[in-house]
């Protein structure tokens, strides 16, 4: 479902409004919420239309790993493959300003625009009592990256989020202003050493001290289990055509729009179902083990950022 809100509802953080908050994402819809780092732009998290619609409203110019946020870690453990490093920093500093990233389980069932096509999930439990109220109430993992127009400051009140996002999403949950003010710091766990992926709202020698070891950072790290770094980690055995008029037997063609194609990212050319589905078709068509040629999807909203994605895909990769 997208976002056709002319009026946004502003939501006192009250176990009523709470619930019509939950009520509002397990329809599909948008709803800002806060936590103790930044207001976030939630959607649920197994709804691939519904994350779409993130990237649509904020504008955000390419796809990137978004955070789950669940309500406790046994729903944590239910999406990632836990280990040691996952249970002390869960045990010493859950709920709070820490993101874990770690690989799915097989039998996830987040959106594949959650991971940004990757084979880990970003994943925390926030510290702000009314969210882990209403992520309970929804039993979902919501996807919430800040709730700003892409580019812009990140929001630590409910009218930061208004005055950047009113009348494009639901509902704004307020609880008033959030404590800590910057985002969650990211640590990958899912590597041979833990990873600082982003500074945040957790010290780094703070969690050096709960693991008892020495934090690699970033640029000593793998870039393909770090948030943000999608494009040079996926791509498809296949080669990949892009602006395809039409289409060889021997390829296997990626549609938009009206069309006979093997697969279509969205027959009606919404480009919110397109970003929904590109990863998905992608896969699928890649298993096929034949070419893979993608007629013309236009550059604009978010479309720019599925070009992008595309492009990136057909790229000339080393033998």
């Amino acid at each position: 479902m997208t976002q056709a809100s002319s009026e946004t509802e502003a939501l006192p953080a009250a176990p009523e409004a709470i619930a019509r908050a939950a009520e509002l994402l397990t329809a599909g819809q948008l709803v800002a919420f806060p936590t103790e780092t930044v207001y976030g732009l939630g959607a649920d998290a197994t709804n691939g239309v519904a994350v779409a619609a993130i990237y649509a409203t904020k504008g955000r110019p390419s796809f990137n790993p978004l955070i789950a946020h669940v309500a406790d870690v046994r729903a944590a453990r239910r999406l990632v493959q836990w280990n040691d490093w996952a249970e002390a920093m869960a045990t010493a500093f859950w709920p709070g300003p820490l993101t874990l990233v770690l690989p799915l389980r097989p039998d996830h069932n987040v959106s594949p625009l959650v991971t940004a096509g990757l084979d880990t999930l970003a994943v925390r439990v926030p510290a702000k009592a009314c969210a882990r109220e209403l992520l309970a109430a929804v039993g979902r993992p919501v996807a919430a990256p800040s709730a700003n127009p892409s580019g812009r400051i990140s929001p630590t009140t409910a009218d930061h989020v208004r005055a950047g996002l009113g009348g494009k999403i639901a509902a704004i949950l307020d609880d008033g202003p959030c404590g800590v003010g910057v985002e969650s710091t990211i640590l990958g766990l899912a590597g041979a050493a833990p990873i600082l992926l982003r500074p945040g709202g957790l010290a780094a020698e703070d969690i050096e001290h709960a693991l008892g070891c020495t934090l690699m950072t970033r640029a000593e790290a793998d870039p393909l289990t770090a948030p943000g770094q999608l494009m040079s980690h996926y791509a498809p055995n296949a080669s990949v055509r892009l602006e395809a008029q039409d289409f060889s037997p021997d390829e296997v063609s990626l549609g938009f729009g009206p069309g006979d194609f093997d697969l279509n990212l969205s027959p009606s050319g919404d480009l919110n179902e397109a970003a929904a589905n590109l990863f998905g078709h992608l896969h699928h068509l890649d298993a096929l083990g034949r070419p893979i040629a993608v007629a013309p999807v236009p550059e604009r909203g978010l479309g720019i950022a599925i070009n992008d994605r595309l492009r990136r895909a057909a790229a000339p990769r080393d033998s």
